[in-house]
Parts: structure tokens; C-alpha cells; sequence
């Protein structure tokens, strides 16, 4: 992709809506643009990224065996008014009504509605246990959105259901999300911490929320340092294995602050070890049992031939949140560097090409011919504009990688670097390999 040819509407100015870091960016880089409050537009380069989480979350659901469909934005009221959560849920839910006058609704959740989905469609504990899972927009009226993607209205959402016969499996299946929460939030170069969570309006007796490390998020918590170092390539994706790694995680001290109690912490936590700051809560899995099962009458056949309301879990992961969480990590001293695996793009060339300097731009077109033989995904700065200019935006947009064709390019070498690394003089040779490494 050219720059020149990028619909990337840059903003000069800080807007003055925003006020944490992400917004910020995300509104000065052209990523989202605002519809109305709490409901914005992503832009090519913003969906781009949050297209990029989506794949990664959707690879770890699968290698835990979820199967993917999807469910439509707008419900019935029915299937809330059936569970006792239509009137309990409160004015976050949108409710609207259609031209025959029947109520309707717009997915804050949807507890009610694959549940509904499975009460029709399987009868029998041969078929269990099953993960389904979907990726779709939810909306949810919050009473005052702010801080952009961060806490808004409208928001895409990965939101899992798993249905077993008993407890005990339907711990298995939570665990299995367990791990592959984990798993997704490494790969997106995020430190997610477990930590033991109310459930809120959910519901259930067994949850964790995935918080990231960031002092601009919203959620306080407590923990012992030790939780950091887990390592988790010493578990295997075995029942008894993972429910040794769930055990492992909650036995050492992370709690939201709903949880937090003072003389708990300083008892079970030593001083030079306690973890006291804020986090952005970026995955939430809950365990509930029979909660929707048993008034919805989703019920199987056992073993015994008898008839049992079935367990389920929800497990939810905010991909649109994840974006704006993922630069309240990153950014630094003016500087975003996107992990690698959901950067925008792979590198970018800046090239001068001032009116003395035209034959640079000939150059970076070669190269950028070259790297896009080798599948790697590359954008050519090829606008006329200052240097500086160009080295502060690209500062700001956080593509990992330069290649700076200007002054200091000779036949067939070019400075190359990583941000905030310093430059390497480099051929176009090794620049393919350190890239495709």
C-alpha cells in the first residue's frame, strides 16, 4: 500500500474530547472516526488492527475445539422475559419494538438466545460437551461512555458458551478457556493476569477477569508479583493438566478490587511482593451451571434416561477493546509500537523525495516491489513532505519497522531499524531476512 493512495485522515491537533492515550491516538491516526457518542466508525487502518485481533482469538477458539456461528444483533424479548433478565438487566439494554408492536432488543449478551438455540437442537448427553462461540457486535447503553473504544456503546465482542452434562466436566470446558485466554493474550503480546471476579449481572459461581497491566484503566487491583511468572508451556491442553494450571493461578492473590480485603492481602501476600496499581479488563469467563438452563428448560437425556438441566459457562473477549487496551500498554514518550502480530503492517519505507531527491523514490519503489514478493505487508511513505514530519507520524501510527531511504542510502544498502531501536545500515537482502524472521 502507498501512503498517497491510504484513506488515513490524520488529525493535527490533540482533540480535545480525548482524554486518555488511546482515544487520543486512535481519533489523531485516522483509525475511528465518531458517529455519535459511544459509537464510532472504524477506518481502514483501525479495522484493519482489530481484523488482525479477531483472527488470533478466532485460531485459539478453534484449537480448543469451539465451533464458530453466528448470532443476529437484534432479539426477541421472549427468550429475556423466559430467564427473568429481561426487567432485571436495566437501561444498559436497548429496547426498541417493530412495526407489529412486539418487543424487541439489541444484543447486550446472548446467554438467552444459544441457549435457545441449543434446547432445540440437541436432546441427548451423547452430543456433550460442545463450545460454541461467535464474534458480533454487542450494544450496551452505557449511562456515560468515554475513553473511546475503551468504554463505549457499540462494541465487537468474541462471547463463547459451553454446554456439559455435570460439574465436573463443565469445569473442564471452563478451564479449556481458561488456557486459551491465556494463550490469545500472549500471542497479542499482552500480559493478561486471571484474577477471581464478581459476576455480575451473568450470574454463576465462578469467574475470572483478564486484566492487563495499565494506569489509565479503570480497574484496581491486588496481587502477588509471583502470579507474573507463571509459566505456561509446562501445561498440557489435558482435563488434569489444565485443571492443575487453573488451580496453580488461583491459588496465588489477584483480585479486582470487588474483592479486594485489606488484612487478606497483607496476610497471604509479602510486603516486597504485593502488586498494587490499575488494569483494563480485556476477557471475563464466567462458570453459571443451570442458571439459564433450568428456566429455559433446556434440558438432555443422562445416562440414567432421566432428564437434567444442562451446565453451562460464557466466556467474552472485547476484540474492539483489545485495540485500545493494546496501546494504553504500548505507547510511550510519543511512540506507538504495535505488537508484531497485529501491527498494520509489517514495515514501513520512508522515503525522502524532496525535489533534489527523486531517484530515492525510485529506489523505494524497487524495494517495496521486493519485500511484497516475500508476502511481507509493507507501506511506502511516498508523500512530499518534510522528514521530520514523516518521522513523528510514523512515531505515532507504530508500525514496528523503518526502512529510511534518503541521504544515506548507497546502492544497495538503507538504514533499517525497529522503533525505539537504533539504525542499522542493512542490504535489502538482510532487511528481507531479519522480516521474514
Amino acid at each position: 500500500m502507498h501512503l498517497s493512495k491510504l484513506f488515513i485522515p490524520i488529525l493535527k491537533d490533540l482533540p480535545s474530547e480525548a482524554k486518555i492515550k488511546s482515544h487520543q491516538l486512535m481519533l489523531r491516526t485516522g483509525m475511528i472516526k465518531q458517529s455519535a457518542a459511544g459509537i464510532y466508525s472504524w477506518l481502514p487502518l483501525g479495522f484493519k488492527i482489530m481484523k488482525k485481533i479477531e483472527s488470533i482469538v478466532r485460531e485459539e477458539q478453534n484449537s480448543i475445539g469451539a465451533q464458530e456461528l453466528l448470532m443476529p444483533t437484534i432479539q426477541s424479548s421472549e427468550i429475556w422475559k423466559e430467564s427473568g433478565r429481561y426487567e432485571d438487566y436495566g437501561e444498559e439494554m436497548l429496547r426498541i419494538k417493530d412495526r407489529q408492536g412486539r418487543e424487541m432488543l439489541y444484543g447486550p449478551t446472548n446467554e438467552e438466545l444459544i441457549t435457545d438455540i441449543f434446547r432445540t437442537s440437541v436432546k441427548s448427553y451423547k452430543s456433550l460437551p460442545q463450545i460454541l462461540y461467535h464474534i458480533q457486535w454487542k450494544f450496551r447503553d452505557e449511562i456515560r461512555p468515554r475513553f473511546g473504544v475503551m468504554r463505549c456503546r457499540e462494541f465487537y465482542m468474541k462471547d463463547a458458551y459451553s454446554f456439559d452434562v455435570n460439574d465436573e466436566q463443565a469445569r473442564n470446558s471452563y478451564n479449556k478457556m481458561f488456557y486459551s485466554y491465556i494463550k490469545t493474550f500472549n500471542r497479542l503480546g499482552l500480559k493478561a493476569i486471571p484474577m477471581a471476579a464478581d459476576t455480575g449481572p451473568i450470574g454463576g459461581d465462578l469467574s475470572h477477569e483478564f486484566i492487563i497491566l495499565a494506569e489509565t484503566g479503570e480497574s484496581h487491583i491486588y496481587a502477588d508479583k509471583s502470579i507474573l511468572e507463571i509459566n505456561l508451556n509446562k501445561y498440557e491442553a489435558s482435563d488434569k493438566s489444565l485443571e492443575e494450571m487453573r488451580k496453580d493461578f488461583s491459588s496465588i492473590y489477584a483480585v479486582t478490587d470487588e474483592k479486594f480485603k485489606s488484612d487478606e492481602f497483607n496476610k497471604f501476600v509479602k510486603k516486597e511482593n504485593q502488586l498494587k496499581t490499575k488494569g483494563i479488563e480485556v476477557g471475563h469467563i464466567f462458570y453459571f451451571s443451570d442458571k439459564y438452563s433450568k428456566p429455559l428448560n433446556c434440558l438432555i437425556d443422562n445416562k440414567g434416561g432421566s432428564k437434567t438441566p444442562v451446565c453451562m459457562g460464557s466466556y467474552g473477549i472485547g476484540i474492539s477493546r483489545l485495540v485500545g487496551a493494546t496501546i494504553e500498554a504500548n505507547y510511550n514518550n510519543e511512540i506507538m509500537k504495535w505488537p508484531k502480530s497485529i501491527a498494520p503492517f509489517d514495515v514501513v519505507i520512508i522515503v525522502n523525495i524532496s525535489k533534489n531527491n527523486k531517484e530515492n523514490l525510485e529506489k523505494a519503489e524497487k524495494v517495496y516491489k521486493e519485500l511484497k514478493k516475500q508476502n511481507i505487508d509493507v507501506l511506502l511513505d511516498d508523500v512530499d513532505e518534510n522528514m521530520s514530519n514523516k518521522f513523528k507520524k510514523h512515531d505515532l501510527i507504530g508500525i514496528p519497522y523503518q526502512i529510511i531511504i534518503g541521504s544515506k542510502t548507497e546502492q544497495n544498502k538503507y538504514e533499517f531499524k525497529e522503533l525505539k531501536s537504533k539504525i542499522q545500515i542493512l542490504s535489502l537482502d538482510n532487511i528481507k531476512s531479519q522480516l521474514k524472521k
